[in-house]
C-alpha cells in the first residue's frame, strides 16, 4: 500500500546566488554572480521527497515535459524513492524556474510552465488515489486537484493541499480538502480578516458540516519566519519560526507540508505536528534548493528537541 499519493507540480531550478537583488539605474543593476546550481522542485514533487525521505512510501501523479529537464526530474524523484510509474510525459518542456537569492537567503522566483502541460482531471486513476493512505493536492491544476480531493474524499482518506494563490476555484478547492494548509497571504484574501487566526476561524465555519470528521477540524498556515499557525477544532497553536541561518528559503513550505503529513499520518498531536512540520522547514532554509534542502526524521526530531 502507498503511504502519499501526491497530484501537482514540479519544477527544475536554475538558482543563482548573487550578493544582492537587482536594482534598475543603480550599481546594482549589473551583479556578478557569486553561486549558480541546477536543482529540482516544486510544490507536491517537493513535498512527496520530504514524505520519503522521511519513510513513507510515495507515488507522483503530475506531468513532466520529454526535455532533458524532464528526464533529471524524473531521475531525481524516483532517485529519492518516489514511484514515478504513473507520470504523464508530455512533448513540451518540462516547467522550470529561475531563482534569485541574496546573501540573507531571501529569494525571487521566475517561472515558466509552459501550455500543454497541464493536467486534467479525467487523466486521474480513482484506484491510485483509493489505494494510499493520504493524498497530497497542490493549486497549480485545479481542476485535477478538486477531482482528486472528491476521490480521496470518497475513499475515505485525508486530503492535503498546498494553495498558494486565490483564484475563482480556490474555495472549492478549501471545501474540497480535509486539512487545508495556505500561504501567509491567502486567508486574508479569501476572508478579508488581516488578523490570521480570525481568518482561519472564518474559513473553519464555512467548512465544518454536521457529518465532518475530527480530522477535518485542522486548517493551517504557514508564515514564513513567523512560523506556521494550526487551528484543531476551537484550539489554536501558533508555532514560533526557529532562528536559523538561512541560505534559501526555496521549498520551505513544501517541505513543511511533507513533513506535516509524516507527523499527521504516524499520530502525533497538533502541537506536535506543527511543531514537526515547522522544524523540518528550518533545517531545510539552511540549504540551497528545493529537494536537496529536504531533512530527514533524525535531523528534524533533533531540531524539535532544542525548546
Amino acid at each position: 500500500m502507498v503511504d502519499v499519493v501526491g497530484v501537482g507540480a514540479n519544477s527544475v531550478d536554475y538558482v543563482y546566488r548573487l550578493p544582492q537583488f537587482p536594482q534598475p539605474d543603480s550599481p546594482a543593476a549589473k551583479l556578478r554572480i557569486a553561486q549558480h546550481l541546477v536543482t529540482c522542485g516544486g510544490q507536491t514533487a517537493t513535498a512527496l521527497c520530504t514524505c520519503a525521505a522521511m519513510g513513507l512510501r510515495t507515488k507522483y501523479i503530475g506531468t513532466i515535459g520529454n526535455d532533458p529537464n524532464g528526464d533529471r526530474m524524473r531521475g531525481e524523484l524516483a532517485g529519492r524513492g518516489v514511484d514515478v510509474e504513473h507520470v504523464s510525459v508530455r512533448d513540451a518542456i518540462n516547467p522550470f524556474a529561475v531563482i534569485l537569492l541574496d546573501e540573507r537567503g531571501e529569494r525571487v522566483v521566475l517561472w515558466q510552465r509552459v501550455p500543454g502541460l497541464e493536467l486534467s482531471p479525467d487523466a486521474l486513476d480513482p484506484s491510485l488515489i483509493r489505494g494510499a493512505r493520504l493524498l497530497h493536492v497542490d493549486d497549480v491544476d485545479e481542476e485535477a486537484a478538486i477531482e482528486a480531493a472528491r476521490l480521496g474524499r470518497q475513499a475515505g482518506i485525508p486530503v492535503t493541499s498546498d494553495i498558494e494563490r486565490v483564484t475563482t476555484r480556490t474555495e472549492e478547492l478549501v471545501t474540497s480538502a480535509t486539512v487545508p494548509i495556505f500561504a501567509a497571504h491567502v486567508p486574508e484574501a479569501l476572508t478579508g480578516e488581516r488578523d490570521i487566526e480570525r481568518a482561519l476561524r472564518k474559513l473553519q465555519k464555512v467548512r465544518l458540516k454536521p457529518d465532518t470528521t475530527s480530522l477535518e477540524h485542522l486548517i493551517c498556515v504557514t508564515m514564513g519566519a513567523r512560523g506556521a499557525m494550526l487551528l484543531a477544532g476551537d484550539v489554536v497553536y501558533h508555532e514560533p519560526g526557529r532562528q536559523v541561518n538561512a541560505a534559501d528559503t526555496t521549498g520551505a513550505g513544501d517541505v513543511f507540508r511533507g513533513a506535516f503529513i509524516v507527523a499527521l499520518l504516524r499520530g502525533d498531536a497538533p502541537e506536535d505536528i506543527l511543531r514537526f512540520a515547522n522544524a523540518a522547514a528550518a533545517i531545510s532554509c539552511t540549504r540551497i534548493g528545493a529537494i536537496a534542502s529536504v531533512p530527514t526524521v533524525e535531523e528534524t526530531m533533533s531540531l524539535v528537541a532544542i525548546s
